[in-house]
């Protein structure tokens, strides 16, 4: 009985899988009548799917404020494109650079400024920052430095974690910062893209980024990666080399791939990888290498890979033995981006020395300083104050027309943004700093900042003063009384 029931079925079902008999969603009869100019329109690859070089998908959407006709008078003016100018004058119009000398003349609507006993800069520009990706207030809800779930992980993008309310931004405008770079963090070996920002008011990060400039790629080696992969790998040394290797390997590949199909478009485009692409960008020369190392001999590893695989490093970042290789710096025309004083805190730090910007300097390599830190981002002057005082130690004296570029027109280079900001020049970026007096004294500070001429901070006007939304939150005590 049990038999014949199955028999039954059998018959009533047909004893066949449904899915082969039946269909729920027949697909819809070809039509044939379709051209062959609809087919190929239907099959084209969208957008998303295309690998093209210098592709900008979240372009800069920072507009200039508004600004005045400026001229500073009777200032001391470090331009950093050649000597020091004194009693000199300088005239922004329309947020460019006018004019910079000894006489230049005050236009009847401009506004016209006494820097007597003053100092004039350019602004300073910070080629290793973290704000705004490790926003204050400094909890696990605003760490989004670090995507620390792979050691290659040239997918991410630092503009993608930005919060342009981070107040640490205000607090480094006020010590004449208006340009940084937004890094990822160092767990990784390659860390992904950075964000070239203006140091501005704004309600996304499209609205401070730097309008044309270049990414960067964060790379690091040393300490840092190990210790973070020590579980997963690489966890030596040699497994960092192997891994870099093994991702620039497969980059060659898919950008040879890609080239060949965005020069013919025939057949179907390569599958889109958005590590690779970004890997294959600096391979063509078209996103900066900002690499984190400290020890030299690690460092002429880097450049060696570098020769294996036709990339270019634009600048070691901490290099805290960089004085070593200073030569070789120089050489291969590489950046040295460096603290003045930070040392000793691990092991790969033990051989910092307080006169390593001016050796590297007197070796001839692109010396600059960097923050690494929102609280020395507020006073970058004075770390070069301290690296000169070092040089000078040692008797390696660093003058001052040199060292302002230390913190202008070398970072400038670093973001290859030295024919638009970094010194003080006719048609460049009005980006400006006023100080009180010498900005390389430790009483100095800056009293007025413009960036593209117009005027962003001014310490003697509380009112005006860049308040974040989160600023904006904490109500001082006294307030409620």
């Amino acid at each position: 009985m049990y038999r014949l029931s199955l028999v039954t079925l059998c018959v009533i079902g047909a004893c066949a899988p449904a899915p082969a008999q039946v269909k729920t969603n027949p697909e819809p009869a070809k039509d044939t009548t379709k051209t062959a100019s609809a087919q190929t329109t239907e099959s084209k690859p969208g957008p998303g799917a295309l690998s093209v070089p210098n592709a900008d998908p979240y372009p800069s959407r920072y507009t200039p404020f508004p600004s005045k006709p400026t001229v500073i008078r009777h200032a001391t003016i470090l331009t950093a494109a050649g000597p020091i100018i004194q009693d000199g004058s300088i005239f922004m119009r329309d947020g460019k650079i006018v004019a910079v000398g000894a006489n230049v003349d005050a236009p009847a609507d401009a506004v016209v400024i006494d820097g007597t006993g003053k100092y004039v800069t350019p602004g300073i520009i910070d080629v290793h920052s973290h704000m705004g990706d490790y926003a204050a207030p400094g909890v696990d809800a605003n760490s989004d430095g670090n995507e620390a779930t792979d050691p290659t992980t040239p997918y991410v993008w630092a503009e993608h974690s930005v919060w342009p309310q981070d107040p640490q931004f205000p607090r480094a405008l006020a010590g004449g910062v208006t340009t940084v770079q937004i890094l990822p963090g160092s767990a990784n070996l390659i860390g992904g893209r950075s964000a070239i920002l203006k140091v501005v008011p704004a309600r996304s990060v499209q609205e401070m980024k730097f309008p044309g400039a270049k990414y960067g790629m964060k790379m690091a080696c040393g300490e840092n990666p190990k210790r973070v992969y020590a579980q997963r790998g690489p966890s030596t040394r040699m497994g960092n080399m192997a891994g870099y290797r093994k991702a620039w390997i497969a980059a060659e590949e898919y950008r040879r791939s890609w080239d060949k199909w965005n020069a013919d478009h025939k057949g179907e485009p390569p599958k889109r990888d958005l590590g690779m692409e970004t890997l294959a960008e600096v391979l063509r020369g078209n996103i900066y290498v900002q690499m984190h190392c400290y020890r030299a001999d690690e460092m002429v590893q880097v450049i060696d890979m570098m020769h294996e695989f036709g990339y270019k490093v634009r600048a070691f970042h901490h290099c805290v033995e960089c004085y070593k290789v200073g030569d070789l710096l120089a050489k291969e025309g590489i950046g040295a981006a460096g603290w003045s004083d930070w040392g000793g805190f691990k092991m790969e730090a033990q051989d910092a020395v307080r006169g390593n910007l001016a050796l590297l300097e007197h070796a001839g390599a692109k010396t600059m300083i960097h923050s690494d830190d929102p609280s020395g981002i507020q006073r970058l002057n004075q770390e070069v104050a301290k690296s000169m005082a070092a040089g000078a130690a040692i008797g390696l004296p660093v003058t001052e027309e040199t060292a302002v570029k230390w913190m202008t027109i070398n970072p400038a280079w670093a973001l290859g943004l030295d024919d638009k900001i970094g010194s003080l020049e006719p048609n460049k970026n009005a980006d400006v700093v006023l100080w009180s007096s010498d900005p390389f004294s430790v009483y100095s500070h800056a009293e007025k900042v413009w960036i593209d001429g117009a005027m962003l901070y001014d310490r003697s006007d509380p009112s005006g003063k860049w308040k974040t939304d989160f600023d904006l939150g904490n109500v001082p005590a006294e307030a409620g009384r």
